[in-house]
């Protein structure tokens, strides 16, 4: 009887075909001494807690305190999702992360012609001060680290919302901690262009940036999200590029404002992707906190240290996970968690690896959220600040792709700043040719992704735990609700509100609409309306998909 191969001989004496990173940065079989010997300490690295931060922004990082664990949440109405919330906090979340659905992001309300299929599909659905209101019900909002994931126009809307619900409350709005994500420029690559149109986009944000160092000391005032970046395609240096120069546009947008950069630097954070080249990530996220100390200090002229300290937050990369042996992606996943502790992170969100199907359930978000905390309690990363700081492979790699990085910022600063190499469209391309370069490498097995171009198994017929699904009357709800509110609402009161918002509007772009903003919420007006009244008064269409027309002229 003839013996099978099945392919054991070719797999006991297999070895790496792809010699090179993720990003395509070449690898040497070691590294010595002589790797890192132009390398000096001091200067280039230095201790955690010391400039240029590249060991970390804390000399005891972990044993101070650990990295915030979160798990993005966002489904239906702001009730069922202030469930979901209250699920987590029983399960020992840090702090809460809630992201809004694709009508919310829009700047339209759930009345509207074309919102009805997305209602509450992708996150939770914010039209009004009482969705707020119900999505922190029985939530100690003063004792609670919350993070608003908006990032788009409607940033500044949903921020009010926030402050009148703590009004109402009694709490001094000087006293919150948390962050709002506030990065609307970004937006225009993840699908919301038209909603994001770029003089708007750097308006609103930096309306929110402003109006938040002068009112909120303890707040985040924008999260640069350099995560959807990655999302698109584009390697470790490009996100590093693309991110602080994304920042710096908002930095030159509220100097002019005559802000000080030590005024709100400071509460400056950054959304990063831990993608699944362990090292390269690791390598990635200190060169990024070393450039961005670098140019707080030389460029802007920081002083207070605290400017120059990149804080950020590390969301698995979600674009890394497959439907295919979806249980993979739980590996996936806590490969990339432990990345990003040992690189620094201060706030971390943990994939669940059902996403790739749909959003969340309860039992997948708790696995992400035991993945953080066997990370925390049991692996013992959280004892000793950078310890892979000294490696010779990590200390090169970090100083290949800083040198990376920065060779991609002076050609943004040569095409005229971020601005205009988004105005240009010059970002489009590139992040287009990166995604083509990922499918090709895919497709011809020079990346391999288990389960999808090698060790494939037969197609499952159902997800391992379930598929969350979202209320069937979620969109009724919402409908329902919103058109009531227009009904019992005082509409003079609203009219006045964003009359007074479109007066503002016309003092110029400095004008910063936050006040008159919060003053509508508080009268009730919609999302949609107070988006579209801002839209109208600076030159663009009421509402983005061009659909409605202004209900109050």
């Amino acid at each position: 009887m003839a013996e099978e191969n099945s392919g054991m001989e070719d797999a006991y004496f297999e070895k790496p075909k792809r010699l090179e990173t993720w990003s395509g940065l070449p690898v040497s079989d070691r590294y010595t001494p002589e790797d890192v010997e132009q390398i000096d300490y001091q200067k280039e690295i230095a201790d955690p807690g010391q400039y240029p931060y590249t060991r970390g922004i804390h000399p005891d990082m972990y044993r101070g305190k650990y990295w915030t664990r979160r798990e993005v949440c966002g489904y239906g109405t702001a009730s069922d999702t202030n469930k979901r919330l209250k699920f987590q906090m029983a399960e020992g979340v840090g702090g809460l992360n809630v992201i809004l659905d694709i009508p919310s992001h829009m700047g339209i309300d759930p009345d509207h012609p074309r919102a009805f299929d997305e209602i509450g599909v992708t996150g939770c659905n914010f039209c009004s001060l009482e969705d707020m209101e119900d999505l922190v019900d029985g939530i100690a909002i003063d004792k609670t680290s919350m993070s608003l994931i908006t990032t788009s126009c409607s940033t500044p809307v949903i921020l009010a919302q926030y402050l009148v619900v703590a009004e109402k409350r009694g709490i001094d709005p000087s006293t919150l901690r948390g962050t709002i994500q506030n990065d609307p420029v970004h937006f225009r690559y993840c699908g919301f262009r038209t909603a994001v149109p770029l003089k708007l986009a750097l308006k609103t944000g930096v309306d929110s940036i402003e109006y938040t160092a002068r009112n909120m000391p303890h707040w985040y005032n924008t999260t640069v999200n350099m995560y959807d970046l990655r999302e698109q395609g584009i390697d470790a240096p490009q996100e590093v590029a693309f991110g602080l120069g994304m920042a710096m546009c908002y930095i030159d947008g509220a100097l002019e404002r005559g802000l000080k950069i030590d005024q709100f630097a400071p509460r400056m954070a950054f959304y990063c992707s831990s993608h699944v080249d362990f090292f390269e990530e690791v390598a990635k996220l200190r060169a990024a906190r070393k450039l961005w100390a670098k140019i707080l200090k030389e460029k802007y002229g920081a002083q207070d240290p605290r400017s120059l300290k990149f804080r950020f937050a590390v969301h698995t990369a979600g674009c890394s996970l497959v439907p295919q042996q979806p249980l993979n992606n739980i590996i996936r996943v806590a490969y990339q968690a432990m990345a990003a502790v040992l690189a620094g992170v201060q706030s971390l969100h943990c994939c669940s690896y059902d996403e790739p199907i749909a959003l969340p359930t309860e039992e997948a978000q708790l696995l992400a959220l035991r993945t953080q905390q066997i990370l925390a309690y049991e692996t013992g990363v959280a004892r000793v600040a950078d310890p892979l700081g000294g490696s010779y492979y990590v200390e090169s790699l970090t100083g290949v792709i800083e040198k990376k990085a920065e060779e991609i910022l002076a050609q943004i600063e040569e095409l005229g700043g971020m601005y205009e190499a988004m105005r240009t469209e010059w970002i489009d391309k590139e992040m287009e040719k990166a995604a083509l370069k990922r499918q090709k490498e895919l497709e011809e097995s020079k990346q391999i992704t288990v389960g999808v171009n090698a060790f494939v198994s037969e197609a499952e017929k159902e997800t391992p735990g379930g598929v969350h699904r979202i209320p069937a009357e979620t969109t009724e709800i919402q409908v329902k609700r919103v058109r009531e509110l227009k009904e019992r609402r005082d509409n003079t009161k609203v009219r006045n509100a964003l009359e007074a918002v479109s007066r503002k509007a016309d003092q110029g772009e400095k004008a910063n609409l936050m006040p008159e903003i919060i003053d509508a919420v508080k009268a009730y007006a919609t999302l949609g309306e107070i988006v579209g009244t801002m839209r109208e008064a600076y030159g663009y269409s009421y509402d983005p998909l061009k659909v409605i027309e202004n209900p109050f002229k």
